[in-house]
């Protein structure tokens, strides 16, 4: 008889008593092969034969049974035929399903396509709800039967479903195709989280404890499957973090300026990579300050980094505060890690003598100011330190006792600066003494108190040092080029108000300048490919600011911008900026050599700035053909510097850039004249506030000739301001390669295990003179020659430090040609055998999560601007047209015959670079995204290829890093660039053959990413 009814076929079997592999020949028989017996649904039509009765059928069950072992039907279709059985009542039945689930539901796979592995996923999801459903009823039952007198069956049968979920959860690749079910079926999840709530509910009245026990961990098991991902271990056995210290150092030495954001983000990001407590994240971040401020150089170094470490790292806290999951434990965590730092009492101790008060009470004050710290905690703290204190080695009797400490005057600088900011501008000057904005006709004399008060001693750099601190510089520095450009010129004037107009422009302009070197400005006007300085590069728009729409560009922003020379920058002393008009050329070069002293009156100084350095060029062609004598040059160069200081700057500025362009045997009477320009003018008959003037004015000239007399081996006498003003200045050593100095100062790095300022600084200076490429390939080279492990790790921490230098520069390099270098030339794979192949390995993911991090969020403004000269364009190494083979793939051309390798034949209609990135239209055109997709296509590549070696190692540590670093929830992060087809192959190594390692390599929130999870994970 020829059946066509799966019905009628399985009760003809049931009738004539078939044994179970005779029911499976004739099933095949009756049944042609173009069918699958999961689309005839066979195991539901079995199930629902077997449960007709209030008992299963033993024989339609064996059939089940075997059609299961044999592989006739799939988990997916058993579980969910399980889950549809609804009629709890029927204890015989339930227990048979049970015993049925229990043959398979801690080895559940499925080799077959992608939709098969989801369909096993949404089956194990019903399959869960339905387990939860089953115990809720079990559980009710044995209630009712506690209160009848019969406890037995009820118990029976809820042990036996504890026993089927614990068994079913206790699988992580389970947990891992529930968490895929999960985002698949969403609303299912709802219903799964209200059954077990309401389990919950009824299983808090059981009297047995180890029924109950048994149902809270499968419940805690349950509610992990969202967040199996998240889950890291910390490391409490190490307490020191050379990342954070060096990150903090760099911030502290280069940054001042930079906003608190970027910074919270890179240190949130190296906490949570290195898996650091918060305590000695904080901890770390407070010893980093302690060490910067007692290394710094005396002067502005070292109130910038008591601003730093008294304001800026506080607001920083704040900020970090608000990622923490409550803010009572941060709280904790902060009073932690002071703890902590109570027990360095030498570091303190260091710290008290050079602040010359106590550091720790000014902290602890300002922490709990800003809700880091409660009253009470601080009031421990401070006894705790104050019994310290009194052991502490004590100063001379005396000796700096009319010092005021620095920490109490940069605390009550950030005030002033606010109410300097404050004041509106509709403010008439008197009433609002500390305005910038009044208007300045109206009380000038007052203004100019004011102004020249700020000048005396260190007033003027604490005010700076704070407005930097507190990100308030650039408003700052905008109220200066608003007087500046007020007092260019005037009409109809006194003598008095002329010379007080005189003042003000030479004092703005003067602490303009000052601020433009202590600070950085931003170069609008730099060549296109011409380095720039860290300096200039790191720290914020301190001067310049956006221009509004066709409003006219003031004065100092046009002098700084042309005329002003940098480190760094190169200017041309022929350049139109130095060619004003000739006529007032003219008028000016006969004011200097025939008056006896300058005059002020209705003086337009920013034209005088403008036309010095074209008068300064007549006056030394006259001097060189002999038509003035040596007594007139000194007559001259006292007019220019006796009474406005910033045309002396304007005249330096153009001498150094014209010092530049001549022979070493016709820069005598330039540099002469600098040394004219240079020093004071010793005369009763100067304008107010002189000496002050012309400390500014020393230190300005100073650092603008700093780079010429260094070329031209010439020395200048400034006049001595009391104080180091360029501490940083000329670091490396003479005559020596600058590979050995890298690799020295490197080693000395290692060896300490931190870096400090002064590295950072020599760092930098070779990061500018080599270029990026030669920086990250040396220091690469230097990594891979470290053999101990405990070496490696530590120079990982350091290298990765040292790279935020230039972060994103650096990863270009790195990913983008010395890993594929490293990868593709097997004479260099013995390079990256464990231990320097996973440091480095560790560094490059660090390095590529940073990049791709800050470049989401546009982070610092440091790291927004390519400018170096030696990195290829990345659209022509890596070329957008998919059928044009980039330079990089062309390396593997000896892995072309396993092209097709790359994706399993089920897989083949799906190309093999496809990736989350080009569903989630990344925008490929920039320079980051393509060396990412790159570096992916090339570790898919090795995956696939025939040939094994240190470099299919290394990309399986370069991807346990990549798992170990992510957090839950990161998706769009650098994983998204890697082919889906990559999953399938990663698998197959050994290390990564693991659900959880899918999970997070996958971009489950696509469907397609899910697709390929669960094809991976089911086929485990």
């Amino acid at each position: 008889m020829k059946v066509v009814n799966l019905k009628q076929a399985i009760l003809q079997a049931w009738k004539e008593r078939w044994s179970d592999y005779q029911w499976a020949i004739n099933m095949k028989k009756f049944f042609p092969k173009g069918a699958t017996w999961d689309i005839l649904n066979l195991a539901e039509a079995l199930l629902e034969q077997a449960m007709i009765g209030p008992s299963p059928n033993p024989l339609i069950l064996s059939y089940l049974k075997y059609a299961i072992s044999s592989q006739m039907v799939s988990y997916s279709s058993v579980l969910t035929a399980i889950s549809k059985f609804d009629d709890f009542s029927r204890d015989l039945c339930v227990q048979a399903l049970l015993d049925i689930m229990d043959m398979f539901c801690d080895r559940l796979s499925c080799h077959g396509k992608a939709e098969e592995c989801i369909g096993l996923c949404r089956a194990l999801l019903s399959a869960l709800h339905w387990l939860l459903r089953c115990t809720a009823a079990s559980a009710e039952r044995l209630q009712e039967g506690l209160e009848a007198g019969t406890p037995a069956a009820g118990e029976k049968q809820l042990a036996m479903c504890l026993q089927r979920l614990e068994k079913t959860l206790g699988s992580t690749k389970n947990r891992a195709l529930l968490h895929i079910a999960k985002l698949e079926e969403a609303s299912s999840w709802t219903a799964i989280e209200h059954s077990l709530l309401k389990l919950g509910e009824i299983l808090a009245n059981l009297s047995n404890p180890q029924l109950r026990s048994q149902a809270e961990q499968c419940g805690t098991l349950i509610r992990s499957i969202p967040t199996m991902l998240s889950v890291h271990s910390e490391q409490p056995n190490k307490t020191g973090f050379p990342t954070v210290h060096a990150l903090v150092l760099l911030e502290g030495t280069m940054n001042l300026t930079g906003e608190t954001q970027p910074l919270v983000e890179q240190l949130m990001m190296v906490k949570r990579m290195q898996h650091i407590p918060t305590p000695l994240f904080v901890l770390e971040i407070w010893k980093a300050c302690l060490v910067g401020l007692i290394e710094s150089p005396e002067g502005t170094e070292e109130l910038k980094w008591t601003a730093f470490t008294f304001l800026k790292i506080p607001q920083v806290l704040v900020k970090l505060k608000k990622y923490s999951h409550g803010d009572k434990d941060f709280t904790e965590d902060v009073n932690c890690a002071f703890e902590f730092l109570l027990k360095l009492t030498p570091l303190l101790d260091k710290a008290d003598q050079r602040c010359n008060c106590d550091f720790t009470d000014f902290l602890l004050q300002e922490c709990r100011k800003q809700g880091l710290l409660s009253e009470a905690s601080v009031n421990n703290l401070m006894t705790k330190r104050a019994a310290d204190r009194e052991h502490a080695p004590q100063q001379k009797s005396g000796e700096n006792a009319n010092i005021q400490p620095n920490p109490g005057l940069i605390l009550r600088a950030e005030p002033t600066v606010t109410n300097i900011l404050k004041c509106s501008s509709g403010l008439d000057f008197l009433s609002c003494p500390q305005t910038m904005d009044a208007d300045h006709s109206k009380s000038p004399e007052g203004l100019l108190g004011v102004l020249g008060h700020m000048l005396s001693g260190k007033s003027l750099d604490l005010l700076l040092a704070a407005a930097a601190a507190t990100g308030k510089l650039k408003s700052f520095a905008r109220k200066f080029i608003n007087l500046n450009e007020f007092t260019t010129h005037g009409s109809e004037e006194s003598t008095k108000s002329a010379s007080v107009r005189a003042l003000l422009f030479d004092i703005s302009f003067l602490m303009l300048c000052h601020v433009a070197q202590t600070y950085g400005s931003e170069l609008v006007c730099t060549r296109a490919g011409a380095p720039t300085r860290l300096v200039t590069r790191l720290l914020s728009q301190v001067i310049l600011s956006e221009s509004s729409a066709g409003a006219e560009v003031p004065f100092f922003e046009t002098w700084i911008q042309t005329c002003m020379p940098e480190e760094g920058k190169i200017l041309n002393p022929d350049h139109p900026c130095f060619r004003p008009d000739s006529t007032k050329v003219e008028s000016l070069v006969a004011l200097l050599n025939n008056s006896s002293e300058m005059k002020l009156v209705q003086m337009n100084w920013h034209e005088a700035c403008l036309s010095i350095s074209a008068a300064i060029l007549e006056i030394l062609n006259a001097w060189e053909n002999g038509v003035l004598a040596f007594e007139s040059i000194q007559k001259i160069t006292d007019n220019i510097k006796g009474k406005v200081c910033s045309l002396a700057v304007c005249a330096v500025a153009w001498l150094v850039a014209h010092v530049r362009m001549l022979g070493l045997d016709e820069r005598e009477k330039s540099l002469q004249m600098i040394r004219q320009l240079a020093g004071p003018l010793y005369s009763e008959n100067t304008l107010q506030f002189y000496n002050e003037r012309v400390v500014i004015m020393s230190s300005i000239l100073e650092h603008m000739c700093a780079d010429v007399l260094q070329q031209t081996a010439t020395q200048i006498k400034f006049p001595s301001t009391g104080m180091d003003t360029m501490p940083y200045w000329n670091l490396l050593p003479p005559k020596r390669p600058i590979k050995e100095v890298l690799t020295d100062i490197f080693a000395k790095v290692l060896e300490k295990g931190w870096v400090d300022s002064r590295s950072i600084h020599i760092f930098d200076t070779l990061l500018h003179m080599g270029g990026v490429y030669w920086f990250c390939n040396n220091l690469i080279k230097e990594l891979l020659k470290e053999t101990r492990k405990e070496h490696t790790l530590r120079a990982v921490e350091l290298l990765y430090s040292i790279f935020y230098l230039d972060m994103q520069q650096v990863t270009l390099v790195l990913l983008g040609h010395i890993l594929p270098g490293l990868l593709t030339d097997s004479s260099k794979w013995h390079s990256l055998m464990d231990p320097p192949g996973t440091a480095l390995a560790k560094l490059a993911v660090w390095c590529a999560l940073s990049s791709y991090s800050s470049h989401k969020g546009q982070a610092s403004s440091h790291q927004k601007k390519r400018h170096r000269e030696d990195i290829e364009d990345y659209i022509s190494l890596f070329p957008l047209d998919d059928m044009q083979p980039s330079k990089l793939m062309r390396l593997l051309s000896s892995n072309e015959e396993d092209a097709n390798i790359l994706s399993s034949p089920a897989d083949r209609s799906m190309s093999s670079s496809l990736s989350a990135s080009q569903l989630h239209t990344v925008n490929m055109r920039d320079p980051l995204n393509r060396v990412l997709a790159n570096l992916f296509l090339l570790i898919s590549s090795i995956l696939g290829s025939r040939t094994a070696g240190p470099h299919t190692q290394f990309v399986q540590w370069f991807m346990e890093e990549c798992v170990d670093c992510l957090e839950q929830g990161s998706r769009g992060s650098i994983l998204q660039f890697m082919p889906f087809t990559t999953v399938s192959e990663l698998v197959k190594v050994s290390a990564m053959s693991s659900p959880k390692v899918v999970l997070a390599i996958t971009d489950l929130s696509l469907p397609l990413g899910r697709q390929v999870a669960a094809k991976a994970i089911a086929a485990l």
